[in-house]
């Protein structure tokens, strides 16, 4: 099941939130993590976190979604920032739903694109981005 992120969730979130930053060699301070989960239960500042949760409620991924106004449209734009599936729940279908819910989450909201990123070597994940979205052919550079 998918549903929106509880303060409830902030253990299994917690534990899911240090795979995905090993996973990408990522830091982040004790501090900036205690706001982006708030920030993300309470929907507020266009953030808004999904979770995907087991039979007996136990997280087993998570996706966060950015919404933003853009130049190039009237509507807003929905940014999928992070998407992670414990290990144990990979091949499940589990990121799939994951993405269908910020998908229907994106419409609800009115954002007229979805997007997201991701590193090149994570290849498992990009065969399903395959399938479920178009890869475009912007290189994303930052400071």
């Amino acid at each position: 099941m998918i549903r929106q992120l509880e303060v409830g969730d902030r253990e299994g979130w917690q534990r899911l939130w240090r795979g995905y930053l090993h996973f990408y060699r990522g830091d982040v301070p004790d501090e900036v993590t205690s706001t982006t989960f708030t920030r993300l239960c309470e929907a507020s500042g266009g953030l808004l976190g999904l979770v995907a949760v087991e039979d007996g409620g136990d997280p087993a991924g998570f996706a966060h979604l950015v919404f933003h106004p853009s130049t190039w449209s009237g509507t807003t734009y929905c940014y999928l920032e992070d998407l992670y599936v414990d290990p144990r729940h990979r091949g499940t279908g589990t990121a799939r739903q994951l993405i269908e819910a910020v998908y229907d989450q994106a419409d609800r909201m009115g954002a007229s694109r979805t997007y997201w990123a991701t590193q090149e070597f994570n290849s498992p994940a990009r065969s399903l981005y395959d399938v479920v979205a178009h890869r475009t052919s912007f290189i994303i550079y930052e400071r």
